[in-house]
C-alpha cells in the first residue's frame, strides 16, 4: 500500500464515508486520457471497470462461459483472462466488429434488468447514491481532477441524447502531478473541491422515456463531427447509403438539462513562457542559470589554481 493512503485507512470505522468510487472513476478516466497520447504504449488503472463496462453493454464482446453474476457485477469477468499472442490482427478486428456494430448490439441500460437488480446491494440503489449517478460535477483522486459529464450519455439513464454542449476544457488540471507534496492541494483545488461537496445542487433533471437512445438531433451532429469508423476504408463498404436509424426521429428533439456552466481552465503555460521572451520577467527567470554557470567558472578556476599552485591568471599577460 502507497503511504499516501495510510491516513485513509488509519480508521476502519470511517472507510465507508469516503466516496471510494467516484475516486476509482477519476483515475480511469485520468488513465485513459494519458493512453491516447501516442507515445504511451501501456494502459494503467482499474481496467476491470473498463473490461466489465465494454462486457455489460456490447453483448457481441462479452466472452462465452460467463452467464452467471453476483455482486459486485464487476466481478463476473474477474476469471477473463486474453492472451497477448496475435496482438495486431485482433486489434485490427475488433475495429471492424465496432465499425459495423448496429444500434441493436448496445444495450443502454443492462443493470436495469430484475435479475441482476436481485443481486444488487440494496444500499446502491437509495437515492442519496443513484443521485451521483447524475450529477455534472468534479471527480477527485488526489491530485487528479475530472469532469463527470454525464449529461453527454442520457440514454444510460432512461433519456433522450441531444447535441451536447462544448466539451470542458481542463487541460491545466491534466498536468498537474503530485510533485512537492500532497499540501498544496487543498488551495489550488479548492474550487473544484467545493463542485465536489455541492453535487447535489448539479443534478440534471430531464424526461424518463421508455425508450431511450440518441436523438435524431444528436445523430446528425455526429455524423458531422464525430469520427465514425476506426477501419480502414478498404474494409468497409460505402456508408453513404445508410440513412439515419427511424427509431431516433420518433424519440423526438430531446432536451440540454440545465446545467450550471464551469469556465474552462486550459492549459496556458507554454503560451505564457513564449510572450515572456525578450522580457525582463524572462530574464529574471533564466537568471539562475546565468548564476550557476558564474560559480561554475569559479570553481573551476579555483580549482586551477589548486591544481597547478602556480597557475597563470586568465587574462595576464606572459612577462
Amino acid at each position: 500500500m502507497r503511504r499516501r493512503w495510510l491516513p485513509f485507512v488509519a480508521r476502519l470505522e470511517e472507510m465507508g464515508g469516503y466516496s471510494w468510487g467516484s475516486a476509482a472513476l477519476a483515475w480511469l478516466y485520468r488513465c485513459m486520457c494519458r493512453v491516447a497520447n501516442r507515445h504511451v504504449v501501456k494502459l494503467a488503472g482499474p481496467l476491470q471497470l473498463l473490461q466489465s463496462w465494454i462486457f455489460w453493454r456490447f453483448p457481441g464482446f462479452r466472452p462465452a462461459g460467463y452467464d452467471a453474476f453476483s455482486w459486485p457485477l464487476a466481478s463476473r469477468w474477474s476469471g477473463y483472462n486474453l492472451g497477448i499472442s496475435k496482438k495486431g490482427p485482433r486489434v485490427q478486428m475488433a475495429r471492424l466488429r465496432i465499425d459495423l456494430l448496429q444500434a441493436r448490439d448496445f444495450i443502454w441500460m443492462p443493470y436495469s434488468t430484475p435479475d441482476v437488480l436481485q443481486v444488487v446491494h440494496p444500499e446502491v440503489l437509495e437515492p442519496r447514491h443513484m443521485m451521483l449517478w447524475w450529477c455534472v460535477t468534479s471527480l477527485i483522486y488526489f491530485a487528479v481532477v475530472e469532469w463527470h459529464q454525464v449529461d453527454r450519455v442520457l440514454p444510460q439513464f432512461s433519456g433522450v441524447q441531444p447535441p451536447p454542449h462544448p466539451a470542458l476544457n481542463i487541460d491545466f488540471l491534466m498536468s498537474m502531478d503530485e510533485r512537492g507534496g500532497d499540501r498544496w492541494l487543498p488551495s489550488h483545488l479548492q474550487h473544484w473541491h467545493l463542485h465536489w461537496e455541492t453535487r447535489a445542487d448539479h443534478v440534471l433533471r430531464f424526461d424518463v422515456v421508455d425508450d431511450p437512445g440518441p436523438s435524431h438531433e444528436f445523430l446528425a451532429w455526429w455524423h458531422q463531427h464525430g469520427k465514425r469508423f476506426l477501419s480502414r476504408e478498404l474494409y468497409l463498404g460505402d456508408p453513404r447509403g445508410i440513412p439515419i436509424p427511424v427509431e431516433g426521429t420518433q424519440r423526438g428533439a430531446g432536451r440540454v438539462p440545465d446545467m450550471d456552466r464551469v469556465d474552462d481552465v486550459p492549459d496556458r503555460r507554454r503560451v505564457e513562457r513564449r510572450a515572456r521572451v525578450g522580457t525582463r520577467r524572462s530574464q529574471r527567470d533564466w537568471r539562475w542559470l546565468d548564476q550557476a554557470m558564474e560559480e561554475g567558472d569559479e570553481a573551476g578556476r579555483d580549482g586551477g589554481r589548486r591544481r597547478g599552485g602556480r597557475g597563470r591568471r586568465r587574462g595576464a599577460a606572459p612577462r
